[in-house]
């Protein structure tokens, strides 16, 4: 599980300073809900998550979302008159699912009644396929939900064993079918580098999800993060290293395979039917927007400040029973650093990057990225944009640092 960040003290009322709150409603304004629970911890992941035997007192699921409650006053305070209303929420994990239905309508409703809803907002829960019912997915619909992640992975057994994924490919099939009958938007979640998995494993889990036929599809490149089990089997030699070639295989399969079922990626690791289909809620990520992230060990930024909540659950319910802000630290970005984010992260989108958001090294790049079929030609010529080809996407680290003259 990562350390958080160093960063600055934050202050224990949570107040930003003024330079933050100037542009509020300016940019997209989103909640992000961290739901810390799962039911059994993968073997891969390194999110900050726990098991119900890892949570010990002062820490429950049943009053998991009357404290973030609390933290959304705290927000409300804090933002004041200028806050926005919301225009996307996501609920993340963890599994958010393995709370009540009830429980996750009753979060979005807090957020509508402090901050009011956009009418056209995007509201998203991450989910297993095994943690949802016909029944509880039509509450979410009920509730306000339109948007659905199902942590699919693969359709492999062997592979999701590897994963330590609890649910059976054939559930991921019923899970998908009964979303799209509540009326919600939905995901599939595949990663794939998993050790062990063949080049027909990975078709295989492409072709089943393709046929569930979602709206939007996300493949992931399986990392090995420190501190994790699999980091452990990895450096003990029981499992081999994800490799770096396997992985670019298997993501130009993805794009053959997703573009001839007409999905069209509008982000490295994304793709969907239609404009309609993209997660609005991550848009506002990779383009600079404002959110608030609540729950323990959540991210936030508003105007150029971040910060990040203490990251126990236990921790994050004391600090804001006592009437203080759960931030365990915060940093104020410079120019530079905003505008080496805006690259970083505007690159990896469909829509690409202004060229004249770059310096001057940045633009003497652009004819080197592009002769070596990085970005795209015509793109740079004829819209003064950075798009990345599928090569660039295969190297889309490298086309970045370049940009920023870090590596010629």
């Amino acid at each position: 599980m990562p350390r958080l960040p160093d960063g600055d003290p934050a202050p224990d009322s949570g107040e930003l300073p003024e330079s933050a709150l100037a542009g509020l409603g300016e940019r997209p304004f989103g909640v992000y809900l961290h739901v810390p629970f799962c039911r059994v911890r993968c073997g891969y992941c390194d999110f900050n998550t726990y098991t119900l035997t890892e949570l010990g007192p002062g820490a429950s699921t049943s009053t998991f979302v009357d404290t973030t409650m609390a933290e959304l006053d705290l927000a409300q305070s804090v933002l004041g008159d200028a806050a926005p209303e919301v225009d996307t929420i996501f609920v993340g994990g963890g599994t958010p699912t393995m709370l009540a239905a009830a429980d996750l309508v009753k979060a979005v409703d807090g957020i509508r009644d402090r901050f009011g809803l956009a009418d056209d907002v995007e509201v998203t829960t991450e989910a297993n396929p095994d943690s949802v019912t016909p029944d509880s997915l039509k509450e979410l619909a009920d509730g306000g939900f339109t948007r659905i992640s199902l942590g699919m992975q693969s359709a492999v057994p062997h592979v999701l064993a590897t994963l330590d994924r609890t649910h059976d490919p054939e559930g991921v099939g019923r899970a998908v079918m009964a979303a799209q009958a509540a009326g919600l938007v939905t995901s599939v979640d595949l990663i794939y580098g998993t050790p062990g998995e063949s080049v027909d494993d990975w078709q295989t889990s492409l072709d089943a999800a393709i046929s569930l036929e979602p709206e939007h599809i996300s493949a992931y490149a399986l990392v090995v993060e420190e501190g994790t089990k699999l980091a452990s089997q990895v450096r003990r030699g029981e499992v081999e290293r994800p490799d770096d070639d396997d992985e670019a295989t298997k993501y130009e399969l993805a794009e053959e395979a997703l573009s001839a079922a007409g999905f069209g990626w509008y982000e490295v690791s994304n793709w969907t039917r239609t404009p309609a289909g993209r997660c609005r809620h991550n848009d506002g990520y990779w383009t600079g927007g404002d959110w608030w992230g609540v729950g323990p060990g959540a991210h936030s930024h508003v105007g150029g400040v971040r910060w990040w909540n203490v990251k126990h659950p236990r921790a994050y319910a004391g600090r804001l029973a006592e009437r203080l802000s759960p931030a365990a630290g915060r940093e104020t970005l410079t120019t530079e650093q905003l505008r080496d984010e805006k690259v970083l992260l505007q690159v990896r989108v469909r829509d690409g990057l202004s060229i004249d958001e770059l310096d001057d090294v940045g633009r003497r790049a652009v004819a080197g990225l592009v002769a070596h079929e990085l970005i795209e030609g015509p793109a740079a010529v004829r819209d003064r944009r950075v798009v990345l080809t599928l090569r660039g996407r295969l190297l889309a680290d490298t086309v970045v640092r370049r940009l920023l003259g870090v590596e010629t």
